[in-house]
């Protein structure tokens, strides 16, 4: 395979220090539990291994989700909706304590934090699907399309002032608010069946699907709020106020907007209407598209160097494109399928040979601890082991 990290952004990646400011509201209550629940895992246990195990299990059940109701409106069994929840509550649980489980056994790499967000980034396009299934959003395709294509972005905004700051920055509501919200949302799915999200909300005249999407929104517009404050007002912490690397603050905008571009023109001019009779397929395909170039945002900014415009991962929704533009000469659904298959051996290829490169720089491996573990440290007084990093750090 062709190296895709020269030898001076290793270099940089190997002095790159995790910085994260701000709480939100659940964390404070929810510590507790990830300090009991560390302190109950082996010191074996590779940190990386409980990341891409909580990944598997969350792909894994959203998947079953999707299995019921390829179409997002389809009435699914209590107990996909089930598993989905407890899976969704697994990922939490083991993301939230890979961090402290790399303190624990002194394995604190670089490696640790781009594999954190690497996984976060795939996991989202699935929980993000999954709950719009739930609430059987494919009744209005344009709105699951707005709900799933936003939260792809705002995750990529986090990334997007990261690169520019050089500090992640965690809001009141968060990704952990976002997750507890979703299983809950799953658990009152499988209890009242996906019809209660299209009763009516007595005096409001909406459905109750509108709850859950406006608190959403609500979320979204918060997080944007303070994202672009930091980007286009603050600026970075690079010379004249550009970004970690020295580059424009604006420029990330474009490689995330050619993949939304591509997904709304696609979707609109199918003749065949193809995202609207496969919504999960086509929402899943475009997700790993986003999923790969907020990877490579992240990269940029650990390496402190330029992100490129062109992605490997492009070719697959250009296909799509390609398609449309010479009269769909093959069919839309055989094209998706495609899209979906080199999106995702293109997103293996790239987060493989980078964890590959780095291993090899760093002299360690991914899945397996090579430093001698330390001593146990003192308890506090309340029993758990002492943490005082943020939540998911490495």
């Amino acid at each position: 395979m062709a190296r895709i990290l020269s030898d001076s952004q290793l270099k940089r990646l190997s002095e790159h220090k995790y910085s994260a400011g701000g709480t939100s509201l659940l964390e404070p209550f929810l510590q507790p539990y990830w300090r009991w629940l560390v302190e109950q895992t082996p010191l074996w246990v590779a940190p990386n291994l409980l990341t891409i195990a909580g990944l598997i299990i969350n792909i894994v059940s959203t998947l079953f989700l999707i299995y019921y109701s390829p179409d997002a409106k389809s009435e699914i069994p209590w107990w996909p909706l089930v598993m989905a929840g407890v899976g969704l509550f697994m990922y939490q649980s083991l993301d939230a304590i890979d961090g402290k489980q790399a303190r624990r056994t002194n394995s604190s790499s670089p490696l640790g934090e781009l594999f954190d967000h690497g996984c976060d980034s795939v996991s989202l396009t699935f929980v993000t699907l999954g709950v719009t299934t739930a609430l059987s959003l494919g009744q209005d395709t344009n709105l699951l399309l707005f709900e799933n294509l936003a939260a792809a972005f705002i995750f990529y905004c986090a990334h997007w002032q990261t690169y520019v700051s050089g500090t992640l920055k965690f809001g009141k509501l968060d990704v952990t608010e976002g997750q507890t919200a979703v299983i809950g949302v799953y658990f009152i799915t499988a209890l009242l069946g996906v019809g209660f999200w299209q009763k009516q909300v007595p005096l409001l005249g909406v459905q109750v699907k509108v709850l859950p999407v406006a608190f959403s929104i609500f979320g979204y517009i918060l997080q944007i709020k303070s994202h672009f404050s930091t980007i286009f007002l603050e600026g970075g912490i690079g010379k004249n106020k550009s970004t970690v690397a020295g580059t424009s603050t604006v420029f990330p905008l474009f490689p995330m907007g050619a993949v939304i571009g591509m997904a709304v023109m696609v979707a609109f001019k199918s003749p065949s209407h193809v995202y609207e009779n496969h919504p999960c397929l086509y929402l899943t395909a475009f997700g790993i598209v986003m999923a790969k170039v907020t990877n490579r945002l992240v990269v940029a900014h650990m390496t402190k160097s330029e992100m490129d415009l062109w992605d490997t991962g492009l070719i697959g929704p250009g296909l799509l494109v390609v398609n449309q533009y010479f009269n769909c000469v093959f069919s839309e659904y055989l094209v998706l399928w495609i899209c979906m298959v080199v999106v995702t051996v293109d997103i293996w290829r790239y987060s493989l040979t980078v964890c590959q490169e780095i291993c090899q720089y760093l002299g360690i491996y991914c899945f397996v601890i090579t430093s001698k573990p330390p001593k146990q440290r003192p308890a506090s007084s309340d029993g758990s082991l002492k943490a005082t990093s943020s939540r998911g750090s490495k």
